[in-house]
């Protein structure tokens, strides 16, 4: 069997690209400018990924109001915890590497942010008085100190066309989140209709 060939260093990689732009290399900052957060104060969703010891990697998706990740300053960041599955795989990787990368997303718009850095999980009063709605207060903050950031081009969402609304794909499309879990897992559960699975979720919006 003829194996695939692979790229397995840096200067192969490279051989296959050309350098990149100046300004592809200087637009990464070490601190939160004005331009930054304003776009964190627009988005109402943020992937946040980490790794453990391990290097097993993860990623996942955080979401509430616009802004409900707060800056704190130009190198602090607050990012509430919300009810979720409570596997807390992000929490846990953060408990054991410290580490945190986060990519913000503001609906329309096609650029991203992406903000890196050390992380830890806060229960500081001051945190959490930061973070805390209407609805709730958090039970823990991920406070999180900034070591780069910078915009990311529109290139992925142009191409996918993510917001323009021809390229919507109806629900419908897709059995149930029940339906294709219980397919995964043999775990079965009472059939639920989307709309029934929007009110069981909603106390915990």
């Amino acid at each position: 069997m003829t194996l695939p060939m692979t790229i397995n260093t840096l200067t192969a990689l490279r051989q296959h690209y050309a350098d990149p732009q100046d300004r592809a290399v200087k637009k990464q900052i070490d601190a939160l400018d004005i331009h930054c957060r304003h776009f964190i104060a627009l988005s109402p969703f943020v992937l946040l990924a980490s790794s453990d010891a391990e290097h097993n990697l993860d990623a996942s998706p955080r979401g509430g109001e616009p802004g409900f990740v707060k800056v704190a300053d130009a190198h602090t960041l607050l990012l509430p915890d919300s009810p979720g599955n409570n596997r807390l795989d992000s929490f846990q990787n953060i408990v054991a590497t410290g580490k945190i990368g986060l990519l913000f997303l503001i609906p329309g718009i096609d650029e991203t942010l992406r903000v890196n850095g050390r992380a830890m999980l806060s229960q500081a009063v001051d945190d959490i008085a930061a973070c805390t709605t209407e609805r709730r207060a958090p039970k823990l903050v991920v406070r999180i100190t900034v070591e780069a950031a910078y915009l990311h081009c529109a290139k992925a969402f142009m191409r996918s066309r993510l917001w323009d609304p021809a390229a919507r794909v109806e629900r419908s499309s897709l059995p149930t989140a029940g339906q294709m879990i219980g397919d995964q897992t043999g775990i079965v559960v009472a059939p639920e209709t989307q709309e029934a699975m929007a009110r069981r979720y909603a106390p915990d919006l």
